[in-house]
């Protein structure tokens, strides 16, 4: 079994609040404030209500970056557009489970093309619907929001999926990252640290702190550490 408790907590801003005429200026920000890697949110208007990110764009941003991108793809039709991703510059890819047949095929095939690669679960979806594909995946995603749209309000409710997936990855003794986006704050996010989650997207929630981005990430990386302490200790 791994001890998940020891792993220092990563927070991964979304770009979704950031100014798109400004992109390569925001993501060169985010690095120096201290991200522990970039999220983008692509959106095809047909999976979700909104249309964003398209590879050329994250491509054109990628040279003014320093730390890893990753691509959460809110998409119906995933499989025919991994490869684009990773071209891209992505060096993770996360898919949802709600949008893939064959999941496994799909996961495996982005390990494949060279990236690592993750599962995303809206709050609905139950966390064993991933259970036998924790060997194929590097990290999976509680959606603590219903994807679509940032600024929304972060549901407590997803916590216990947040706790069975914690202990069903402990369990597999398999190095995959439990992620959650969606409501990330200073507050939130103490909530979802302690029920086990290790790698926090903040989006709104961090463009929003009156002191800045840099303030907000090294708040945001304390609070869940203290968390994640107390949890340990428990």
């Amino acid at each position: 079994m791994t001890d998940s408790s020891v792993r220092q907590p990563l927070v991964v801003p979304s770009v979704l609040p950031a100014d798109f005429a400004e992109l390569g200026n925001e993501v060169q920000a985010l690095c120096e404030a201290g991200v522990d890697r970039i999220q983008w949110d692509v959106m095809d208007g047909v999976f979700v209500p909104n249309l964003t990110f398209g590879p050329d764009v994250i491509a054109a941003a990628r040279p003014h970056s320093a730390v890893e991108f990753e691509a959460h793809l809110m998409v119906v039709t995933p499989d025919e557009l991994l490869g684009r991703y990773v071209d891209a510059g992505c060096e993770l890819v996360i898919v949802h489970a709600e949008a893939c047949t064959h999941l496994h095929r799909t996961l495996a095939r982005i390990r494949d093309l060279g990236a690592r690669s993750g599962v995303a679960l809206n709050p609905h979806t139950p966390a064993d619907i991933v259970e036998h594909v924790l060997g194929e995946t590097d990290l999976v995603l509680v959606m603590t929001v219903n994807p679509g749209f940032g600024g929304q309000a972060y549901i407590p409710a997803v916590e216990s999926k947040i706790a069975r997936l914690r202990r069903m990855i402990d369990a597999s003794g398999l190095p995959v990252e439990l992620e959650v986006d969606g409501g990330i704050t200073a507050k939130t996010i103490r909530s979802a640290s302690a029920a086990g989650a290790d790698v926090f997207i903040s989006g709104s929630g961090l463009y929003a702190h009156p002191a800045g981005k840099a303030a907000a990430v090294a708040e945001l990386r304390a609070a869940a550490s203290e968390s994640a302490s107390q949890r340990k200790a428990a």
